[in-house]
This record gives structure tokens, C-alpha cells and sequence, in this order.
């Protein structure tokens, strides 16, 4: 298996629908990156994704399908077209519930104009450990600057096994600047 740097990292479309969702459904990830979409309260969602993970796959997919912010990702494909790595990157305005969370509710983010977030990671099993997150930050500054944004933002959590390091191991965001939270839940930005 090679590494990293024989992917090719680009944005998620409806042409990949299929690799992304297989790439959920090896990792038996029940959420399809739908958390920060997701309206009800913690319960009502870990009732969905234990009990209607459908219902998680298929918004992913119609947003897939129509472009939506809510299925914006960098994706990373081997050559033969598997997806082993995504990273949800979308406009912070985007993810409305991370102003929603109690732990960073109480943060001045400022404006989200041109702010984008790094919203979760799900990297292939067989795949960590051999640079897939890191390559995906690394594009972010290419994948941005045709869009105009002036900074992107990461919500790292500490402590946590690869596994349930869904908003992405803080190692892989060096970069980044801490601007905000706590310990146990930085908010960190990289200034584009």
C-alpha cells in the first residue's frame, strides 16, 4: 500500500457518492458527516445513528448530488477511485450548530464572512497512520483561495483515540493558531 502523497486530494462531488459512502460504511461510521447538521438534541441523535443510519446516508448523498455546503469536503482517492480520506471543509455559516455547542457558544468567532471550518475527518483504518489527514490540511490553501476566504477554522478535541478523532488529530494542524475554547476543546485558525 502506498502512501499519502499517491492520492489525489480534491472536492467532493456526485461523481464520488459512491466511494464516500462505502468509505462510511467500511469504517461503520453511522453519522455520514451529518453531525453538524443534525437539529435535535444528543439523544435524538445517537437514537438516528444507532437505529436510522439510512437517514444519515441519504441527506449526505442529496447533498452530494446538488453541490450542497453541507457535503463540502476534500476528499482523498487512491488511483484506483477508493476514497480513503475525507475532510468536511465548509463555510462556517454552514455548520450553525458549532455556535450551538455549549463549549463554544461563548466564543466571539467574529464574523463568518470568508471563515470556513474543518468540520470532521474519517480517514480509511488501513489508511491511518500513513499521513492521509495531514495531506488533507495541507491542501487546504489551494482548495480555498479560488473561493475567496480569508481564514479557515479547526475544532480539534484532546485526548481521543484515532477512532474517535472526528474533528481531526490536533498534530495534523501545526499551522493552525489557537484563537479560542479550552484544553479539551481549542478553536484553531490558520489565516489564509
Amino acid at each position: 500500500m502506498s502512501d499519502a502523497a499517491s492520492l489525489a486530494v480534491r472536492w467532493s462531488g456526485a461523481a464520488d457518492e459512491a466511494a464516500i459512502v462505502s468509505l462510511f460504511e467500511r469504517d461503520g461510521s453511522p453519522c455520514f458527516c451529518r453531525y453538524w447538521h443534525f437539529e435535535g438534541d444528543k439523544n435524538a441523535w445517537l437514537a438516528r445513528c444507532a437505529g436510522e443510519p439510512e437517514v444519515n446516508r441519504d441527506a449526505l448523498s442529496v447533498d452530494l448530488r446538488s453541490g450542497a455546503d453541507g457535503a463540502r469536503a476534500l476528499v482523498a482517492l487512491t488511483p484506483q477511485g477508493q476514497c480513503v480520506g475525507w475532510m468536511k471543509l465548509a463555510p462556517r455559516r454552514a455548520v450553525p450548530k458549532l455556535r450551538k455547542l455549549p463549549v463554544y457558544r461563548a466564543l466571539d468567532l467574529g464574523d463568518d464572512d470568508g471563515v470556513w471550518s474543518v468540520g470532521c475527518f474519517l480517514v480509511d483504518e488501513a489508511w491511518r497512520g500513513r499521513g492521509v489527514a495531514r495531506r488533507l490540511v495541507s491542501e487546504i490553501p489551494r482548495a480555498l483561495a479560488p473561493l475567496g476566504a480569508r481564514a479557515v477554522e479547526a475544532y480539534p478535541r484532546q485526548g481521543l483515540h484515532a477512532a474517535e478523532a472526528w474533528t481531526g488529530p490536533a498534530k495534523v494542524f501545526e499551522a493552525f493558531t489557537r484563537v479560542g475554547g479550552d484544553d479539551a476543546y481549542p478553536v484553531l485558525r490558520l489565516v489564509l
